[in-house]
């Protein structure tokens, strides 16, 4: 997939919204959103 760092940040973005929308918790989940965050972004970079 050759934007695989802009579907990423899409997810995340998607992610975020559901999460505040519908109260989605779990342990954990600051941290797998900062890690998808991460890895967006440096892949959004790596590719410009």
């Amino acid at each position: 997939m050759r934007h695989i760092g802009l579907v990423l940040a899409g997810l995340w973005l998607v992610l975020t919204g559901l999460i505040e929308l519908v109260g989605l918790r779990f342990q954990g989940l600051p941290e797998v959103m900062a890690v998808l965050a991460i890895v967006a972004g440096v892949l959004v970079i790596i590719r410009r």
